[in-house]
């Protein structure tokens, strides 16, 4: 940084490079979750995939008006790449908690874990063994749901885990296998258009 300038002069300066890219690409100044499976070329998914980009579409939109303004994308944008670990996990949660009840159970945890990987095609291990495995290793309880407390905790404190969970499940990562050009390449251009 050079005399007199902040990290928050930069972050205003990146902001408003994105605000325009945002801009560009929806001139409305709201993203439709249609709009967001195209920029973002995840149309047409079978429907494991398909529920998994609607529930991240859904969580994004913090206002629940069925759009993201920028705002939004870029609170979203600022948690998928600068978010503290604790704030990803609340995030995650959310995200594989499908019906919102609070808890998840093995069946939403498989079908969103069997839809991630559909997308960015990460294979570790099949699904079923890795729900299993995340409700050996965390439902302390053993009724069969997890908890956010539970979740947080069980993740946190399991290296091996927590690092399974970041590679399989993390947006960015989901970003970064769109970016590399495993989708097609008008996926690759619209993408890089809002994250250059």
């Amino acid at each position: 940084m050079g005399a007199g300038e902040s990290a928050d002069d930069f972050a205003a300066i990146e902001n408003s490079q994105l605000y325009k890219k945002f801009m560009k690409q929806c001139p409305s100044g709201q993203l439709s979750l249609h709009e967001f499976k195209k920029i973002l070329g995840l149309q047409d998914m079978n429907p494991q995939a398909n529920m998994y980009v609607e529930q991240m579409f859904h969580i994004f939109d913090m206002n629940q008006d069925g759009f993201i303004d920028f705002l939004e994308f870029i609170a979203a944008i600022n948690l998928v790449i600068r978010g503290k670990i604790d704030q990803k996990l609340k995030w995650y949660f959310k995200l594989y908690d499908a019906d919102g009840n609070g808890c998840i159970d093995k069946k939403e945890l498989l079908s969103i874990f069997t839809a991630i990987q559909a997308i960015n095609g990460y294979t570790s291990m099949p699904a079923e063994e890795f729900t299993n495995m995340i409700f050996q290793k965390i439902d302390v309880n053993n009724d069969g749901e997890l908890t956010l407390e539970e979740f947080i905790n069980g993740v946190e404190k399991d290296k091996d885990l927590m690092e399974l969970i970041t590679k399989s499940f993390d947006l960015s990562n989901v970003l970064k296998v769109i970016q590399n050009g495993r989708r097609h390449k008008a996926l690759e251009r619209n993408f890089v258009i809002f994250v250059e």
